[in-house]
């Protein structure tokens, strides 16, 4: 990219995203001091990151992500709103403490007077002898040298000795409480942080060699596992979620009975618990008959990365319990129902999904793809994406869930069933040929979505004519013609969107709907497009907003668009 930068002080977006460019940052980038947004994905950069560091206090969106940096992240870009940085080769923790110092040796002082060697020789009053000569008593500067080293040592080893020591004590603790051996099992995802915001960077100018800090150590959730066949042991995994009794959701539930049914996802049946405390949460209870006995034994593994799952479009895993054979999980309630009952059984609630409500929904689960498929690592495929998953809260915002439930579905050796792996009209081709499903297989189901906000009908839909019946079939010849376009728009929405938005969103559909996965996008490629749908919309909405040919109402603070029409 060699120096180009050098005189674009007053640029505020660069996006060099998906161009394959190689080597090293070049300096004069970190003289464009107005930037706000840099996009620097999915290319083959290399080396450190650091030239950015004097770019952070200004930047609010930096996506360095699917690149080959490596190093350690600079802690300035802890202040960066929106921070992706997944597929590099960062090195983990803080960077390392500075080398310790050492002192010069002392110099032979130079026109001094010289007294006799001997410790008991000096008057009282007078100087304290000196070295004279490298051939008479005393320490030269090799002995020096050699004492201040081998003080470094002894203190490292000291150190060294503490660790170890409460290490084991640690360890004595934990033995005296187990009735067992404890095993910890390897997590499965390693969720990288989405925000910077949630777990701040550790402040690096306070390691020295003196003071060593040592990290907090994860929590460890030691429980009881009972198996199908009653049989008790014990396993400790990394788990943030908190642990719940049978009994308790139990009494939470009303012993799950049909009034605190909410729904039936994959693998169990999700039921409404309301707590004492007067905190209401949503409990998924798993079907255990469709668990494997390996399964069974990776399920707190699954839990543990589940529960370390934070996206703000993600909703979130808060408890779980294994108890008894039991396998429960426990969310958070969004409480203003699924994407799929709006559209499809509520006209009332649907006439509310305007067409700038509806392309925010569609943006907030592609954000939701994007953090699972480029974000963690390794990658999460969610295998079940469709419009029941999804999730509105009372601002209409989406919340995607069952995120990681694919870690529980039963292995490919067993009969497939399309109730756990999928559903009928949202499954890509390839699963249906082979029972392979990819990351490009849940962009093919987000496109399916897409097509049920755009024209309000579903997947598959057997009350329809033959040839309406499965929606992508219908849908798909159609995207690009604009007249045809026009008559498949949902009739809830009376007409009221602006032509060239509705164009646009098609033919983001037409691309993730694509036969062959590898000519479907990327989720953070999708997620950009409608960003600049967004911004499109926003600025042809300043200029005229009788044009759109309906009301608007403008964002309270810049950058809020959740009240533009597109």
């Amino acid at each position: 990219m060699g120096e180009l930068f050098g005189n674009l002080s007053s640029l505020s977006e660069l996006d060099v995203s998906f161009n394959k460019l190689t080597g090293d940052l070049p300096n004069s980038i970190g003289s464009l001091s107005n930037l706000s947004s840099l996009y620097m994905q999915n290319n083959q950069f290399t080396g450190s990151v650091n030239v950015l560091r004097g770019l952070s206090s200004a930047l609010t969106t930096l996506n360095i992500a699917n690149n080959n940096f490596s190093g350690w992240i600079p802690k300035e870009f802890s202040s960066i709103p929106d921070l992706k940085l997944g597929g590099n080769s960062f090195a983990n923790g803080p960077a390392p403490p500075p080398p310790p110092f050492m002192p010069p040796p002392p110099q032979r002082p130079r026109n001094r007077p010289k007294h006799p060697q001997g410790q008991g020789d000096a008057p009282k009053g007078s100087e304290s002898p000196t070295i004279q000569s490298d051939k008479k008593q005393g320490l030269g500067t090799g002995p020096l040298v050699g004492i201040i080293a081998g003080s470094i040592v002894a203190v490292l080893c000291v150190l060294l000795l503490l660790v170890c020591c409460m290490r084991n004590a640690r360890k004595r603790k934990d033995d005296a409480s187990s009735e067992s051996k404890d095993f910890v099992g390897p997590l499965t995802v390693n969720i990288e942080r989405a925000s910077s915001r949630e777990t701040p960077e550790p402040n690096l100018e306070d390691t020295s060699i003196a003071t060593v800090k040592l990290p907090p150590p994860e929590k460890m959730t030691p429980e009881r596992v009972y198996g199908k066949n009653g049989s008790m042991r014990k396993t400790k995994v990394p788990i943030t979620a908190t642990p719940y009794t049978v009994a308790s959701l139990q009494v939470a539930t009303n012993s799950f009975c049909q009034d605190s049914l909410l729904g039936e996802g994959s693998l169990g049946r999700v039921y409404k618990a309301d707590f004492p405390n007067g905190k209401v949460l949503a409990v998924k209870k798993i079907d255990s008959a469709a668990l494997s006995l390996q399964e069974e034994d990776n399920f707190l593994e699954a839990v543990s990365s589940m529960s370390r799952l934070r996206h703000p479009n993600i909703v979130p895993l808060t408890g779980y319990c294994v108890e008894h054979g039991q396998r429960l999980l426990v969310y958070e309630y969004i409480g203003n129902g699924t994407l799929h009952d709006i559209l499809h059984f509520s006209d009332e609630m649907s006439r509310k999904l305007t067409w700038n409500i509806r392309v925010r929904i569609a943006l907030g689960t592609a954000r939701a793809l994007e953090y699972l498929h480029e974000v963690c690592l390794p990658s999460v495929v969610h295998r079940n994406f469709k419009s029941s998953n999804i999730l509105l809260d009372e601002e209409h915002n989406p919340h995607l869930s069952d995120c990681g439930l694919a870690a529980l579905t039963p292995n490919t050796e067993r009969q497939v069933s399309t109730e756990v792996f999928g559903s009928f009209g949202y499954s890509a081709p390839e699963f249906a040929m082979s029972g392979i499903y990819t990351v490009k297989s849940d962009v093919y189901s987000f496109g399916v979505v897409m097509l049920e906000l755009l024209t309000g009908r579903k997947p598959l839909d057997s009350s329809r004519e033959r040839s309406e019946q499965s929606l992508v079939r219908w849908a798909t010849p159609q995207l690009h013609d604009i007249d045809a376009l026009a008559k498949m728009v949902d009739p809830a929405l009376n007409g009221m969107y602006p032509a060239k938005s509705l164009s646009r969103f098609a033919d983001i559909i037409a691309l993730c709907v694509q036969p062959e996965p590898e000519f479907r996008p990327p989720m953070s490629e999708v997620v950009q497009q409608l960003v600049r749908l967004m911004q499109r919309a926003s600025i042809v909405r300043r200029q005229s907003g009788e044009e759109l040919g309906f009301s608007y109402r403008a964002p309270e603070r810049e950058g809020d668009m959740r009240d533009i029409s597109f």
